[in-house]
């Protein structure tokens, strides 16, 4: 089994499910009391949060490439960044180590390009939803990909970082998700990417009438399938 190095903290809540997910998974292929091997550095979520708002990603490339190449020289076989939006700097973090980077976005295209559908809907951090890391991944398996308007982007914006990175989950929170994705269902798409590791904490398939893609799940199975290959 390769070990894998788990770069967390972005937030600690979604971290959680990352590694409950990854266990399970390499228990469910192994069976018996066999578990992932992995390593966790665990960021400071107040100094990620403080680059954000200063659009400071050189800032946080210091600071995922510093956990990066600690957990590769500590025995890791790949990185598994555990979170969405730390892949904004993916491409940039990947030459500066010698082991692969687990991408999320590459990840869920495959997923999606599994169940044949052409027009998705990403919902996410702004980051996420308003710039091309996520989408070039999906153009690239010639996935339209469409997003919420300015005022539904800015509230799912808040309420990542205000409520649910601080584990709040809040049921008018919850309705308001559910009326923009119907919303985005009605402009033509397929399916919803919960492009945001604590958005499936908020809500599920049973929620809603649309296919839902749940980065989390997705890239922890990605991070499994590379562990036992």
């Amino acid at each position: 089994m390769k070990i894998l190095g788990l770069v967390g903290g972005t937030s600690w809540v979604s971290t959680v499910d990352y590694y409950r997910l990854i266990n399970e998974g390499i228990n469910k292929e192994l069976g018996g009391l066999e578990f992932a091997e992995c390593m966790i550095y665990s960021m400071n979520y107040g100094d990620i949060k403080r680059n954000n708002d200063a659009d400071d990603w050189d800032a946080n490339l210091a600071l995922i490439s510093s956990a990066a190449i600690n957990l590769e020289r500590s025995g890791a076989k790949a990185i598994v960044l555990c979170a969405n939006t730390m892949h904004l700097i993916a491409d940039k973090l990947q030459p500066m180590i010698g082991i692969p980077v687990i991408h999320i976005a590459t990840a869920t295209a495959e997923a999606i390009t599994k169940q044949s559908l052409k027009k998705i809907a990403l919902l996410g951090t702004r980051f996420t939803m308003e710039r091309d890391f996520f989408r070039d991944k999906l153009a690239e398996r010639n996935i339209e990909v469409l997003i919420p308007g300015d005022e539904d982007r800015g509230f799912i914006h808040y309420t990542i970082f205000e409520e649910l990175g601080r584990g709040l989950f809040k049921p008018e929170t919850k309705q308001r998700y559910i009326d923009i994705i119907n919303k985005l269902a009605e402009q033509g798409a397929e399916g919803i990417i919960l492009g945001c590791t604590e958005i499936p904490m908020l809500l599920n398939s049973e929620d809603v009438d649309i296919p839902l893609f749940d980065t989390t799940a997705i890239h922890s199975k990605a991070a499994v399938e590379f562990a036992l290959s």
